[in-house]
């Protein structure tokens, strides 16, 4: 896997101040992505057990809320299985992080047998998500007063509440 960039002290990409991680590819190639250098897979830079390194020192500090995964896509299948890794150091070595990933698919699709985006690791990775920013970009339906996201179609879904239910479970639509 390659990654685009590797930012500390974003607060534009979840809650929080967090660390993101910009992934390479991605094959859904939304119209007017804000990201669209991402799309080629070898953008970028290798990620490396080094790179993984530098991730959870960057998360370590008190004032660090977690991890944000966006590119590219971080759904795709070479991505999912390189993250995987990551993830599960994450969650073992620093539990008190939050996850967040961004993905062009559904929540519905990633669960869906035989979708294009799921691979043998989707559910593992899916487990490790605290929270899903889920559905393509829309230009249509931009809304700059949404929360973490920049379309009305795109949901922020707390993936433990989800799970703890049994029930689809959205984070508040705007900012109070």
């Amino acid at each position: 896997m390659y990654f685009g960039e590797l930012k500390d002290c974003d607060i534009a990409n979840g809650e929080g101040v967090r660390v993101t991680l910009f992934v390479s590819g991605c094959t859904n190639r939304c119209p007017h992505c804000f990201q669209p250098q991402t799309w080629a897979f070898d953008y970028g830079q290798p990620f490396t057990e080094e790179t993984e390194e530098q991730i959870l020192r960057m998360l370590a500090p008190s004032y660090i809320s977690g991890l944000t995964l966006l590119g590219g896509e971080p759904f795709e299948p070479s991505n999912q299985r390189a993250l995987l890794p990551l993830l599960r150091r994450v969650k073992a070595e620093l539990p008190e992080k939050t996850v967040w990933a961004y993905t062009g698919r559904t929540y519905e699709e990633l669960l869906t047998d035989g979708h294009s985006h799921r691979c043998e690791v989707t559910d593992e990775l899916l487990g490790l998500v605290d929270v899903l920013v889920d559905g393509r970009f829309v230009q249509e339906l931009k809304d700059i007063s949404l929360r973490f996201r920049g379309s009305s179609n795109q949901r922020l879904l707390d993936l433990n509440e989800t799970r703890r239910t049994g029930n689809m479970v959205q984070l508040p639509d705007r900012a109070r």
